[in-house]
């Protein structure tokens, strides 16, 4: 039987350490966890300044920026797994029975509901070479050359990494005005999140050990 190729055969991740992603091209990229807003609840002028907090955060943009969206069923069964260790350590029959019954109802309420969770990033990618256009010479020099300083100088891939957390956290400043929290993913939460966006099955089974336990790139 043939083996099925990984997954990172697949990706333009190189690899993944000290809360970044480094590309196989040598760019670095890091990625935000924000907030949602409930827009619809704002009065008109409230809602105005969103708009106008948005309008000039795209506007201060001087490099490329992704939004991605991601819809996923709700997990439930942390929760229910707390309740029910509740309810073990529950002396009261009475109350034991109603905790039964609450899980139950909660457990029916979600495979009924198909209640979905959404979270929203933001993908900051930087370029150690810069971000303006080449051509094709000079960019295929930028794979090669970014790759060296990236893998083979930890000095100037610290350096290009706190370029990046400044972008980062200049991003972070900008969604604050409009009332969004959102903050950097670690190297536990980026691992956590490709391996649940590409192996949804695998890591609803199986979720990932703790970051001391896996066999990664430092």
């Amino acid at each position: 039987m043939a083996k099925t190729p990984s997954t990172q055969k697949y990706l333009d991740i190189s690899e993944i350490k000290n809360d970044c992603l480094v590309l196989n091209n040598g760019n670095l990229c890091g990625i935000i966890l924000a907030s949602s807003v409930n827009f619809a609840l704002k009065s008109d002028e409230e809602q105005k300044a969103v708009i106008q907090a948005y309008v000039n955060f795209l506007n201060s943009l001087e490099y490329p920026l992704e939004i991605l969206i991601q819809s996923r069923p709700f997990n439930i069964k942390p929760y229910l797994s707390y309740l029910d260790n509740l309810k073990k350590e529950q002396y009261n029959e009475l109350l034991k029975s109603q905790m039964a019954d609450y899980i139950d109802f909660v457990r029916e309420l979600v495979d009924l509901g198909e209640i979905m969770t959404r979270r929203f990033y933001l993908v900051v990618p930087y370029n150690p070479l810069g971000d303006k256009k080449r051509n094709f010479f000079a960019r295929l020099s930028d794979v090669f050359s970014a790759v060296a300083i990236v893998k083979h100088k930890r000095e100037k891939f610290e350096k290009y990494r706190e370029s990046l957390f400044q972008r980062m956290d200049n991003i972070i400043s900008a969604l604050s005005s409009m009332g969004i929290k959102s903050q950097p993913l670690d190297t536990q939460s980026l691992i956590e999140l490709f391996y649940n966006t590409y192996s949804p099955a695998e890591s609803e089974n199986q979720p990932l050990s703790e970051l001391d336990k896996l066999r990664i790139n430092k």
